[in-house]
């Protein structure tokens, strides 16, 4: 895996990038937040990178920083999104800005971003919560908006969540209550939840 990248900025043709690296030049996708970040080509660059291999080729996703990367990261992990649906995303709003949309069940805020639809954001915004709360519990991702996350109840993230996809908010309060105490996180709960509703 290629973790960094230094080199020289040859090229900025959004949303590729060539950087030379001792005579050998690297394209790399990178997302407009990057782009924004970067001096004018003949500078010197340091991007975080994401390889991704597939049969027919190999593909070197670049950002300014850590946290860009690892919310990419998590991201190309939400079903229905690949990395180019990460990098439009990555590249209409800040990590913060999505974490918070993403914290309150923003679904309008979301459907801005070029190619996702309702249904994608409310997808989006239930498979995020957990993730990033996990990633920020392992140390891998660290923003002031992820931390206050970690911190956040599971289970008002579960009612925000069904509030989100249509539930009123007398509906979802109820089917939350009904779910067992011990449900490990905001996802668990959803289901329980979920699966409450759907038995009566």
């Amino acid at each position: 895996m290629i973790g960094r990248i230094v080199g020289t900025l040859v090229e900025k043709t959004p949303p590729e990038l060539l950087v030379d690296v001792n005579g050998v030049g690297y394209e790399i996708s990178v997302s407009m937040t990057t782009i924004y970040d970067l001096p004018q080509s003949g500078g010197l660059v340091t991007l975080f990178t994401h390889l991704i291999v597939k049969e027919d080729s190999h593909t070197l996703f670049g950002f300014a920083d850590k946290n860009e990367r690892a919310l990419f990261r998590i991201l190309i992990k939400v079903n229905g999104i690949g990395p180019k649906m990460a990098l439009a995303i990555l590249s209409s709003m800040s990590s913060d800005e999505l974490i918070s949309n993403v914290q309150d069940s923003d679904v309008t805020a979301l459907t801005r971003i070029p190619g996702v639809g309702k249904k994608t954001a409310e997808r989006l915004i239930i498979e995020l919560r957990d993730k990033l709360g996990q990633a920020a519990k392992n140390d891998l991702f660290s923003t002031p908006a992820v931390l206050r996350q970690v911190q956040a109840d599971p289970r008002q993230e579960a009612e925000a969540a069904l509030i989100s996809l249509g539930y009123k908010p007398q509906e979802a309060a109820k089917a939350i209550a009904g779910v067992p105490v011990d449900a490990a996180n905001s996802e668990d709960v959803i289901r329980a939840a979920l699966k409450g509703m759907l038995r009566k």
